[in-house]
């Protein structure tokens, strides 16, 4: 059996445990020693964030080649078209390469707390939620597909890795819990 602490990040923190200048660490959230994120969650990005204390899980889950699924619930500027849910879904052509497909689909406004400080909002302007799901996890991946079908990423919040959600883990908080890494 090994440990993995589901984290739910809230905004503005960074996904490491050393200091950071002006910036709030895992640190000042989770004081277990000997936990490490598996992978990486960007500071302006909030939700489910793993930390495991053994290096095969960490590896398991970071690493893309396992293609372990991250779904995101992503609030984009603008009313979105099926034409650019489909782009989303077939893969898009990035600057370091095409993307995998990726499930995609519109959702209602998921009950999220609010953010601190809150996304613009531009008056004449409405906004999208969509639900995403991606099995890889390059740099600001998510962010970086919807500006290219025209349609800019506000709020990026994982709601899920593979069978892990945030579900019932309020922002800030966290859940412990033992896996059997053969079961996985």
């Amino acid at each position: 059996m090994t440990n993995l602490i589901l984290f739910n990040k809230p905004f503005g923190v960074v996904s490491q445990f050393s200091d950071l200048d002006d910036k709030v660490t895992l640190k000042k959230y989770i004081a277990t020693k000997g936990f490490y994120p598996a992978g990486r969650l960007d500071h302006d990005s909030e939700g489910l964030l793993l930390l495991t204390n053994d290096g095969k899980l960490q590896a398991r889950i970071a690493n893309p080649r396992f293609k372990m699924p991250k779904t995101y619930w992503v609030q984009v500027e603008g009313a979105i078209t099926e034409a650019a849910i489909l782009d989303l879904t077939r893969g898009i052509q990035l600057k370091d390469g095409m993307t995998r497909k990726a499930e995609v689909s519109m959702i209602d406004c998921p009950c999220l707390p609010p953010r601190e400080p809150p996304i613009r909002v531009r008056k004449n302007i409405p906004t999208s939620w969509l639900a995403m799901t991606i099995s890889e996890g390059r740099n600001r991946q998510v962010r970086r597909m919807t500006a290219h079908v025209g349609f800019p990423t506000l709020r990026l919040f994982r709601q899920s890795i593979g069978a892990w959600s945030v579900d019932d883990i309020k922002s800030g908080e966290f859940s412990a819990l033992s896996v059997n890494l053969p079961n996985m």
